[in-house]
């Protein structure tokens, strides 16, 4: 079974700073970084190193082939990924000591996927195959109707949030991925317990995955709930630890394993994620989350 990740691609410029940087402010960093990121290639990676069948659909300048390679290091299929004469997506990140950050996006390629491109992509995809998308390109709608058509399911993360979109194409989607924020503007309510509460009600036949940050994960599907626990780490950097859990969660349910134990896999890769500075440089591999899993039972 393979997942095509239907997701962006960015050059991902970190810059460590005291506080947030505030209007009228010019501010010095004492530490920059260039890294691979993008929620689209951050969640390749994991699903890469979660040991997942992934082939990555996106798009890139042509003269950035070093996140081609990148990418194949670290066990991504980029055959599907065109090289064009659009800039390559980038985010300007601000990342404060207490772990915060601070986002700024440009979207380039990865709003220049075509038609096209799409149907030559999916006419591949298989029943058992997922396609997988967020809310950082392009014909995302095209994408999920088309592997409608193909009988291949739907995961969506959609960030960063458009609720009118998402509201939109809920009726294409197999799995809904989404942390409690999302989820409260998503439903209109004010606090997770009535989010938890309503969502199930509101669309009683999603399959969906709330991660709760410190509090863990829920997960409901029709009838079916059930919430696993967070680990409790010392967070240095959150910025990939949420594209972290979707890999692995991912990886673990299409490799056989029940939900409650994809979730704990994924919460623990999650938790190893964010002790490390970076995006996709931060996501642990499965010996890695084996090992730490082992500590914690």
């Amino acid at each position: 079974m393979t997942i095509y990740n239907v997701g962006s691609i960015n050059l991902d410029h970190l810059y460590q700073l005291d506080h947030f940087v505030r209007p009228g402010e010019t501010m010095a960093s004492d530490h920059y970084q260039c890294l691979l990121g993008g929620k689209g290639a951050n969640q390749s990676v994991a699903l890469a190193k979660a040991g997942a069948e992934v082939k990555h659909v996106g798009a890139i300048h042509h003269t950035d082939q070093s996140v081609v390679t990148q990418l194949q290091s670290l066990g991504v299929d980029t055959s599907l990924i065109r090289q064009i004469d659009v800039p390559t997506g980038h985010a300007i990140i601000q990342l404060t000591k207490e772990a915060e950050n601070s986002i700024i996006l440009y979207q380039g390629a990865n709003h220049a996927l075509t038609e096209e491109q799409v149907d030559q992509v999916l006419e591949n995809a298989q029943q058992g195959d997922w396609v997988l998308l967020q809310n950082e390109t392009n014909l995302i709608e095209y994408v999920m109707k088309k592997a409608q058509q193909q009988g291949v399911k739907v995961a969506f993360n959609p960030a960063p949030m458009n609720i009118a979109l998402t509201k939109k194409l809920l009726g294409l989607v197999d799995l809904l991925i989404v942390n409690e924020v999302e989820a409260m503007d998503l439903i209109g309510t004010p606090d997770i317990d009535s989010t938890l509460a309503a969502f199930p009600k509101a669309y009683p036949d999603l399959a969906v995955l709330m991660t709760l940050g410190k509090a863990g994960v829920c997960y409901f599907n029709g009838e079916e709930r059930l919430q696993v626990a967070a680990f409790s780490v010392n967070a240095v950097d959150t910025t990939a630890a949420g594209d972290t859990f979707i890999g692995f969660c991912l990886s673990a349910m299409m490799q056989g394993q029940g939900m409650a134990e994809s979730i704990r896999r994924a919460c623990a890769a999650s938790a190893i994620c964010v002790t490390r500075l970076g995006a996709a440089s931060s996501i642990p591999t499965q010996q890695e989350v084996t090992a730490f899993l082992a500590q914690h039972d």
